[in-house]
């Protein structure tokens, strides 16, 4: 082993952060083995590496004993005594074995050990980037795609993106550069595997993290998302602090904020409405744009009934139920809808006392189309 090989070991230490003594120990065990593929041998080997000069020796380990059976393993006592008078049954004897042309096998086979390291090194510092980043936003430039996925260079990696992640509304093209939500990093034997979606509501609401600095810095807080990607989204915000408009926090001066949201998203449309803990205010705010009469909770099945004049109906319902289903999302509890002219037949409405909902109401949301 040359002695640049060795200076070669304190630079991987220094820029890649692998341990020298961990290297030179992976190169140890790395010769015994070549030693024993390249020369036949079976017996118990010692790796002698002199750090100063960079020579290398092999060394045969045997056993002292009164009746040799394996000479590869053993030696007999007398034998041993010739060497040194003190040897001992059980004693181990260490007799040089190096091999003349060893010197060009060892180089080899340290190189190969050496880049092994640095390549499982590698991976193992990307793995411990991108494992913090589970369920953050990454900007991404497509690559590559076939049948099943799409390849995202996210810099020193390349992530998958599947089918079933991806925007029914976007086509992709290689050198697009597009955000994207990392749901999984892998451990495998080819390295890091990190896997990505467009369609996750953790997209949505980093996104909104983003663009929104009051939710950056905890003002404002995303309590619930719902999203059917590519199409429709619903997000319900909040904030303790009187002074503050969730809502209008989240929209932005002449929409900006959103507007820049739905336009990554590639025209998914944005419900934001303002949550409350009280299901009869959450759930009247989720049916946005739709306007409520009233909402009739079931707390033990986690139920609602709500009341809307006839003429919203569809409209609470939305376009193949797509409005009340995220609704039930974005809530947590199921939605039945019912029209006011229905409600007042079946006798559930009005209640004996003050509706708490009118159809003037007006809901703190925004429909962002």
């Amino acid at each position: 082993m040359s002695s640049e090989l060795l200076d070669a070991l304190t630079i991987l230490e220094k820029e890649k952060g692998i341990s020298r003594d961990i290297l030179i120990e992976a190169i140890e065990a790395a010769l015994v083995s070549a030693y024993r593929r390249n020369f036949n041998q079976a017996q118990n080997v010692r790796i002698d590496l002199n750090l100063g000069n960079g020579s290398m020796r092999v060394f045969a380990r045997k056993e002292v004993v009164d009746e040799v059976f394996d000479p590869r393993l053993e030696i007999s006592l007398e034998e041993a005594q010739k060497l040194n008078p003190n040897y001992q049954v059980e004693d181990v004897v260490e007799l040089e074995v190096t091999p003349k042309d060893f010197g060009r096998i060892a180089a080899q086979t340290a190189k190969q050990v050496v880049t092994q390291r640095v390549r499982e090194a590698e991976r193992g510092i990307i793995y411990s980037e991108f494992i913090d980043r589970e369920e953050d936003i990454m900007t991404g430039i497509v690559q590559r795609q076939d049948p099943k996925f799409i390849y995202v260079s996210l810099g020193k990696i390349e992530a998958i993106l599947p089918a079933n992640e991806q925007m029914p509304n976007e086509h992709y093209k290689p050198h697009d550069r597009i955000k994207v939500f990392i749901t999984k990093v892998e451990k495998t034997t080819k390295g890091p595997q990190i896997f990505v979606s467009r369609t996750h509501p953790g997209l949505l609401k980093r996104l909104f993290e983003i663009e929104v600095p009051e939710i950056y810095d905890g003002t404002v807080e995303i309590k619930s998302v719902a999203r059917e990607a590519g199409d429709r989204s619903k997000i319900s915000v909040y904030s303790d602090n009187p002074e503050v408009d969730p809502v209008g926090s989240c929209v932005g001066p002449r929409g900006t904020r959103v507007q820049a949201v739905v336009n990554e998203l590639k025209g998914e449309k944005i419900d934001i409405v303002k949550w409350s803990e009280d299901p009869v205010v959450f759930v009247a705010n989720a049916l946005s744009p739709s306007k409520v009469l009233d909402v009739i909770v079931n707390e033990e099945e986690k139920a609602t009934t709500v009341i809307v004049p006839d003429y919203q109906l569809s409209l609470a319902i939305g376009k193949r139920g797509q409005n009340a289903r995220l609704a039930a999302k974005l809530t947590g509890w199921k939605i039945d809808i019912k029209a006011e002219t229905e409600a007042r037949e079946s006798g559930i409405y009005p209640r004996d006392n003050e509706p708490l909902l009118s159809a003037d109401e007006d809901f703190e949301d925004e429909d962002i189309d």
